[in-house]
């Protein structure tokens, strides 16, 4: 499966914030700590041994987390590094500020530069938790400074970091409006997109009406039951749904529309629709990244589906969630071949199908959304089925 668009802007900011952090935490300290001291006005606090020990230990500490931030991007998980890097940040200089001035007679002057990237860059990320994170965090240390140095100037830094805060809340929020605008405008575009395509399956299999509607809802209202298929993963989940038949397009009529038995011959052409289907989605962006659930949406648990005859969780598990929902609208649908079946008797297959043609874990979470499932397809039913004042009479 691609690497999603959001996970490389998150990997690409996370670059961005890492790097400005580094240079200017040890620009700054080399010249707080070794340049600035030799002007003749600045504060005549002079560190000791300990002090020496703890910065020693403080900047071994940001330095190992050089490491950490490379073992979360090949975990793909980005998301965590600026979390535990500003954290780290806030606890390591709260210790060495308190040590520096606790007991001493002179004001303190501290603070630093590092401070005012963190907080400026952080709409970078388009994140309000981080930035909530940052201002509060930042806040916290300087207070927690105050407390301990009895020193009323601490208010002065205070005082800066929340007009910095303030002005980096505009931008943040200017910033998620127009992601907000831009998202909305994609969506309805997208969605008319799908809704397009989907009409012109039907209108070649009309069998097939309404079978991708209910798939995509079926197998979110599953995914969501699950508990393990992100929030942010559900939106294009449920797209790629929708298109999870879109490669019988390729399929042609007379097999589509049969009525009797497939030939070896026939089947064979109607296993090669998930192939299709993929190429034809795996550049759309949105639907892409959850190629899996069109490819592998036939794959069985026990190995003997296609195209791949992947067994057991070697199938995605978005494509497993699919084959449940797939197999079941299947079963509940009147086709050219074969009666709609009784929910009952649907009910039924997929439970005997536990272990063999289904995810056991999906069978168990599928009795839990069963009911949803019954409510889902009485709902659709009854949006879709002609008023009686809209019916058309002969004059």
């Amino acid at each position: 499966m691609k690497i999603t668009s959001l996970l490389q802007e998150e990997k690409r900011a996370t670059v961005l914030f890492m790097s400005l952090f580094y240079i200017v935490f040890f620009l700054y300290d080399i010249f707080y700590y070794n340049l600035f001291p030799l002007f003749p006005w600045t504060a005549n606090v002079k560190p000791d041994g300990v002090w020496y020990l703890l910065n020693f230990i403080k900047h071994f500490i940001i330095i190992c987390l050089i490491p950490i931030t490379i073992y979360f991007f090949k975990k793909g998980d980005p998301g965590k590094v600026k979390y535990i890097v500003v954290i780290t940040f806030l606890v390591t200089n709260l210790i060495t500020d308190i040590y520096y001035y606790f007991g001493k007679a002179d004001s303190y002057s501290s603070g630093n530069l590092v401070e005012l990237v963190i907080i400026m860059f952080s709409p970078i990320f388009i994140n309000k938790r981080f930035f909530y994170l940052v201002t509060s965090g930042l806040i916290l240390k300087y207070l927690l400074v105050g407390v301990f140095i009895q020193d009323p100037v601490i208010l002065f830094p205070v005082i800066i970091l929340i007009i910095l805060a303030g002005i980096s809340y505009i931008l943040l929020h200017r910033i998620l409006r127009y992601v907000t605008v831009l998202k909305t405008s994609y969506d309805e575009q997208l969605a008319g997109m799908v809704k397009g395509v989907i009409a012109t399956l039907e209108l070649k299999d009309p069998y097939t009406r309404g079978h991708s509607e209910r798939v995509a809802e079926y197998a979110m209202s599953l995914a969501k039951a699950t508990g393990k298929v992100n929030d942010s993963e559900l939106h294009s989940f449920y797209y790629a749904c929708l298109l999870h038949d879109i490669g019988k397009v390729n399929i042609p009529d007379t097999i589509l529309a049969k009525h009797g038995k497939l030939t070896e011959e026939e089947y064979e052409v109607i296993k090669t629709h998930p192939v299709v289907g993929a190429k034809a989605i795996e550049d759309v962006e949105g639907i892409g990244d959850n190629l899996a659930v069109v490819y592998h949406h036939h794959e069985r648990w026990d190995g003997k589906g296609y195209p791949d005859g992947l067994v057991g969780e070697e199938t995605p598990l978005v494509a497993r969630i699919t084959a449940v929902a797939d197999a079941f609208d299947a079963m509940t649908s009147t086709r050219s071949y074969r009666p709609a079946l009784p929910f009952e008797e649907a009910y039924t297959r997929i439970i005997d199908g536990k272990g063999s043609q289904f995810d056991p874990e999906l069978v168990e979470v599928f009795k839990q959304v069963y009911p949803d499932w019954i409510t889902i397809s009485k709902q659709y039913l009854k949006d879709h089925t002609p008023k009686e004042g809209c019916k058309h009479e002969n004059p």
